[in-house]
């Protein structure tokens, strides 16, 4: 394991030689399915985010297993590969739906709130303030604010002697 290492919850393209790791919502999965197989298919790892990004702690412990399930189905689908890990949407998920799974929970270390602040230079200097070995950073592939922002966290951390990692290197 590098001495410095990140995780990211996703990004490719400019910032080469990075892989990170795609926590994906089954809704979307189904909608671009080209997409989850390019993601795999340039090295980077895919987990489960549920079917459609709801709270685990608000429903029946079968729709949630359904709910991650139907994702997993997915993305296995497209890929070959059932996702070993989940980021359960909003950071809750017990160990009873742990046990049935079989899928390990993964959290962050730092979320600079991309989807509420929608700012990239804010959400560049909020990382770079906190950054430090070992931490999880929670972006948010769908606002371009935040692709904007990984990119700029990529290259700064790098040239400061980081190196990014999927999580399945953590665990």
């Amino acid at each position: 394991r590098p001495s410095k290492s990140f995780s990211v919850y996703f990004g490719w393209g400019p910032s080469s030689n990075v892989k990170a790791t795609f926590f994906i919502i089954g809704e979307n999965a189904a909608l671009y399915p080209d997409i989850v197989k390019k993601i795999s298919e340039d090295g980077h790892l895919i987990g489960n985010h549920t079917y459609s990004h709801v709270n685990l702690s608000c429903i029946s412990i079968d729709n949630a297993i359904l709910e991650i399930t139907k994702t997993n189905d997915l993305i296995k689908q497209y890929t070959g590969i059932t996702p070993k890990y989940i980021r359960p949407p909003y950071g809750l998920y017990s160990n009873s739906l742990k046990k049935e799974t079989n899928l390990t929970p993964i959290l962050w270390t730092i979320d600079p709130r991309d989807w509420s602040v929608l700012n990239t230079d804010s959400v560049v200097k909020h990382v770079l303030k906190r950054a430090k070995d070992g931490d999880i950073i929670l972006l948010h592939d769908i606002f371009d604010t935040s692709v904007e922002a990984a990119f700029k966290i990529i290259d700064e951390l790098k040239s400061k002697g980081y190196e990014f990692v999927t999580v399945d290197e953590f665990y």
